[in-house]
């Protein structure tokens, strides 16, 4: 279905209290795709002494290829000092002359909702659900704490998709969700935030993770990163092995006609790949997986077709401002627009200090 007749804007709002990055997020967990790296640059003294070597092993191996990296590295530092403001700019701009095709999906409806997901939602509301009686109402796949579930109906999710590939198509400007995905919409600059992604969380997956994640702050989940990522033949294929910078992180596999592409995790971000026996997980359109942010997983390539996931990394002040999980240090904060790393409070800097 068309909107034709209601082509209402999409609702951009900031969040009702200040939140932050940490200080690292200037210098640390920089992906270098061709080599299969996460690097930390402080500066190139410090890059060459800790990196080089590593990426001799790795086939970058002349100086031309280096000189590259230092390129890139570069360029990704400039586009996070400059993120804050080019993500105002680029909501101003989409707010202004972007026209949805499905104007309905911008607003969270029950009707979106599988029947299997409404249930689930219904017992962890009950004043006598436990942890115990959820799982049993779900699917709990082979990695330790990986929960699978019907999230949306197919209609939705067509309808979904269909509205991302016509944002896709505009000629306006599209912020790309993370270093490692360079196909991908980020749904707070495309208005989805306030009447979509936030009830989603608060109303419905927070009685969920309150439950199952109560150690990682399932019940004080305030604040996410929400985006669309997609792979296709000639452009993104895979992804590798990492972990998320969420506490709780829920993978709706939205759809469209594809081969392969098996997701596959490992440990927690903790245990090295070598002593990390992986298991693999069939993702099916409609069905979210829900698990801890810093268990770490992949996915292999598709090998046809083209492929939607909806990603929402959920964050709990109450742990990460106790912790970094992307440097492990007590976070240095930095005031960035919007959610920022989900950080809200510890030792404040100016954004001017850390370049």
């Amino acid at each position: 279905m068309t909107d034709d007749n209601i082509k209402t804007k999409p609702h951009h709002q900031c969040p009702n209290k200040n939140f932050y990055v940490c200080q690292c997020f200037y210098t640390h967990n920089i992906f270098l795709q061709q080599y299969n790296l996460h690097v930390i640059f402080h500066d190139e003294k410090q890059f060459m002494k800790d990196w080089k070597g590593i990426l001799y092993s790795r086939g970058c191996r002349s100086e031309d290829q280096l000189q590259q990296v230092l390129q890139q590295i570069k360029t990704e530092l400039s586009r996070r000092r400059n993120l804050g403001s080019d993500c105002l700019d680029r909501c101003l701009r989409i707010s202004g002359g972007y026209i949805p095709l499905h104007s309905h999906v911008y607003k969270l409806q029950e009707s979106y909702l599988a029947a299997e997901f409404l249930d689930l939602v219904k017992y962890a509301q009950m004043s006598s659900a436990t942890a115990e009686g959820l799982i049993t109402k779900l699917s709990q796949e082979n990695a330790s704490r990986v929960y699978s579930f019907p999230v949306f109906t197919k209609t939705f999710c067509d309808e979904f998709m269909a509205e991302i590939s016509h944002f896709e198509n505009s000629d306006l400007p599209k912020g790309r969700p993370n270093t490692m995905n360079n196909y991908g919409i980020l749904l707070n600059e495309l208005g989805f935030d306030t009447d979509f992604i936030t009830p989603l969380r608060l109303k419905y997956l927070t009685p969920l993770t309150s439950l199952l994640f109560p150690d990682w702050g399932g019940d004080n989940l305030d604040s996410h990163k929400a985006f669309v990522v997609k792979y296709k033949l000639g452009e993104d294929l895979d992804l590798a092995y990492h972990y998320d910078n969420a506490e709780v992180t829920i993978n709706v596999s939205l759809g469209r006609e594809f081969m392969e592409g098996t997701l596959y995790f490992g440990d927690m971000r903790q245990v090295p790949i070598k002593e990390t026996e992986c298991t693999e997980y069939s993702h099916k359109p409609t069905i979210g997986l829900l698990h801890r942010g810093q268990h770490k997983h992949g996915a292999l390539p598709i090998t046809s077709g083209e492929r939607y996931n909806l990603i929402v990394w959920m964050r709990s002040s109450r742990i990460r401002n106790q912790l970094c999980p992307m440097c492990n240090n007590k976070p240095v904060l930095v005031k960035m627009v919007g959610y920022g790393d989900g950080f809200t409070e510890g030792n404040l800097v100016d954004v001017c200090t850390t370049l």
